[in-house]
């Protein structure tokens, strides 16, 4: 069965940096397309940025692209997300995702980002 497991969440400060880590099994990693996305208690689940099977492309949603990079090596069966200059609104649970047709269709556990003072 597909098993994903999220990593590197916690607490930071306003303008701080956190690396998010996703270990991918039960599946031929190196043939799907891979996503982050993010979700708020009460609200629907928010996509942050996928990557191709590849890795050669990738697309943000607009209030992270510049500041976030989702990147992912295939023999390690990893996909990272590198959040930098994050906000009090990025704050949310991070959730990594296999991606078919554009759309998550199985998802890791998820893993908390707080930013705040």
């Amino acid at each position: 069965q597909v098993r994903l497991v999220e990593s590197g969440g916690g607490s930071v400060q306003p303008g701080g940096s956190l690396r998010l880590s996703c270990a991918a099994s039960g599946f031929t990693f190196s043939a799907n397309d891979m996503g982050w996305y993010r979700q708020v208690p009460g609200q629907e689940r928010e996509f942050v940025a996928r990557i191709s099977s590849g890795g050669r492309s990738t697309l943000y949603a607009d209030a992270v692209k510049g500041r976030f990079a989702i990147s992912r090596d295939n023999a390690k069966n990893t996909v990272d997300l590198q959040m930098n200059s994050l906000e009090s609104k990025d704050t949310a649970v991070y959730l990594c995702a296999v991606v078919t047709g554009g759309r998550g269709i199985a998802w890791g556990q998820g893993i908390q980002v707080t930013v705040s003072s």
